[in-house]
C-alpha cells in the first residue's frame, strides 16, 4: 500500500469578520468535496498484492504523471494529490478501500480502479454517493451502462465493441461467412457474444455456432472439435490468454484455418503468442488503439517519444515498452483533459459533466484516426478498434480504423 501523508485541516474560525465571509461564500468543503484552494484529492485502489499484481504498475505510472503535472503548476493552481490503495483484486478490501476514500480521504472523485469484479463490489455504492467514478481499468461493456450507473464510466473498448469489430471485418471480406465463437462463462465471454449479435442481428441463429467454457476447465480442446464440425469461415476466441493459446494450438493440430480473431488482452506476444509457436499463430488477427512503443515504425513518432521521455525521468523504474504503462499514460493525459475543461470547478458534478463532454479528443499515445468520444448517453470513450495480423514474428496492423456499433 502507498504510504500517505496524513495532515489535519483546519475547518473552524472565530469572529464576527469570518461568519459574515461565510455566509457569503460557503466553504470549499461543503461545495467541492476532496478540494481546497491548493489540492484536489484523487483516489483508487488497485492490486500491488495478490494474483494480478502486475497490473499494479499503472497506478505507480500515474502516480509518476500527476508528480509532472504538479512539477508544471498543477491544474488551475492546485496541485494533485493521487491517494491509491492496495485491494489486492479482493473485492471485500475493494469495498473497504473505497469507504476509506471517500468517507475519511474525502477525494474529489475515484481514478482507473482496476479489475471487474472489485468494480462490482463498489458501483452501487459509489453511484449512491454521487461521486464520479472515472476511467476504469476493465472492459466489461456493463461499465457503459449510463442509466444504471450514471457516475461511473469505463475507457478501453470493451469486449463487446471488439467482437463488433472482428465481424465487421470478417463480413467485408465474406458477406456470407459463417461464425464460430469460443467463450469464457463469465462477463468478458458474453460480451463477445453479444457483440457478434449486435452485428449479425437476426442472421445470428444461422449464420453462428457458439461454445463455452469455465475458466477452471483445463482444456477447450473438445470445444474447438465440436465449433470444428459445423465448418465456420471465422472463429472468435472471446477468452483469456490460457485458453487463447489452447486454441490456436488445436486449430494448428486439426489443419483447420479459420479467420482468426482472438482478443486483444489475450494478444501477448511473450505471453500467449511465443509459448504457442509463431509458426501456429501465423494469420491469427487482433486488435489495437494504443501505439505499440516497441514497434519500429513508431521509433521517431512524437507522442512515443514523449512517453519515452516521461517515463525515464519521472518514472524510470518502470519498463517502457510494458503495454500496462502506456495504458496508464494514456488514461491519465484524458484525465488531465477532463480537469481542464472543468476551468477551475471541482465539484463533483462538474467533474461527471466534462467527463461527460469529450468531443473527438486525439491523444498523441492512441493510433492516428482513434479519438476519444463521451457524452451522458456515451459512457464508451474509446469504440474505434484497428485490426492487426500476426506474420512473421509479430504483430502487423492493417486496414482502417473501424467503428464498433453504437450501443
Amino acid at each position: 500500500m502507498v504510504s500517505i501523508n496524513r495532515r489535519r485541516w483546519l475547518t473552524g474560525a472565530t469572529g464576527a469578520g469570518f461568519a459574515a465571509f461565510a455566509g457569503i461564500r460557503p466553504s470549499l468543503a461543503e461545495d467541492t468535496p476532496g478540494v481546497t484552494a491548493t489540492e484536489i484529492r484523487i483516489g483508487s485502489t488497485t492490486s500491488l498484492s495478490g494474483p494480478v499484481s502486475a497490473l499494479g504498475v499503472q497506478a505507480r505510472c500515474q502516480e509518476a504523471y500527476f508528480r509532472m503535472l504538479n512539477e508544471q503548476g498543477g491544474i488551475a493552481g492546485r496541485q494533485i494529490k493521487y491517494i491509491y490503495y492496495d485491494d489486492a483484486f479482493n473485492p471485500a478490501k475493494t469495498v473497504e478501500q473505497v469507504r476509506r476514500l471517500i468517507e475519511s480521504d474525502n477525494v474529489a472523485f475515484l481514478f482507473n480502479m482496476l479489475g471487474t469484479a472489485p468494480n462490482s463490489a463498489v458501483v452501487k455504492y459509489i453511484n449512491a454517493a454521487k461521486v464520479p467514478h472515472l476511467f476504469l481499468s476493465v472492459n466489461g461493456d456493463k461499465w457503459g451502462d449510463y442509466q444504471s450507473y450514471p457516475w461511473t464510466m469505463g475507457f478501453a473498448p470493451s469486449a463487446r465493441t471488439e467482437a463488433q469489430v472482428f465481424v465487421k471485418y470478417a463480413l467485408s471480406q465474406n458477406k456470407n461467412a459463417k461464425f464460430a465463437v469460443l467463450y469464457q462463462n463469465d462477463d468478458l465471454g458474453k460480451d463477445f457474444v453479444a457483440g457478434a449479435k449486435d452485428v449479425l442481428s437476426e442472421k445470428f441463429a444461422s449464420a453462428a455456432v457458439v461454445a463455452s467454457h469455465e475458466v477452471t476447465d483445463p482444456t477447450i480442446d473438445s470445444q474447438i472439435v465440436g465449433l470444428r464440425g459445423a465448418n465456420p469461415d471465422v472463429l472468435i476466441s472471446g477468452t483469456t490468454a490460457k485458453f487463447t493459446a489452447q486454441s490456436m494450438r488445436k486449430i494448428f493440430e486439426l489443419g483447420w484455418k479459420p479467420m482468426h480473431f482472438i482478443a486483444s488482452g489475450a494478444a501477448s506476444i511473450s505471453s500467449t503468442i511465443a509459448p504457442v509457436g509463431f509458426d501456429k499463430a501465423q494469420g491469427t488477427i487482433s486488435s489495437a488503439y494504443v501505439k505499440d512503443v516497441a514497434d519500429p515504425a513508431w521509433a521517431n513518432d512524437p507522442g512515443v517519444k514523449e512517453f519515452l521521455a516521461f517515463m525515464e525521468k519521472y518514472f524510470p523504474d518502470g519498463n517502457p515498452k510494458e503495454g500496462y504503462n502506456l495504458y496508464a499514460y494514456t488514461v491519465a493525459r484524458v484525465l488531465k483533459i477532463v480537469l481542464e475543461q472543468c476551468k477551475g470547478n471541482f465539484a463533483r458534478d462538474n467533474i461527471m459533466a466534462q467527463a461527460n463532454n469529450l468531443k473527438d479528443v486525439e491523444v498523441p499515445t492512441l493510433l492516428p484516426g482513434i479519438r476519444v468520444n463521451t457524452s451522458p448517453t456515451n459512457h464508451h470513450p474509446l469504440q474505434q478498434l484497428q485490426l492487426q495480423r500476426i506474420e512473421g514474428s509479430g504483430w502487423q496492423r492493417f486496414g482502417e480504423v473501424i467503428q464498433g456499433a453504437n450501443l
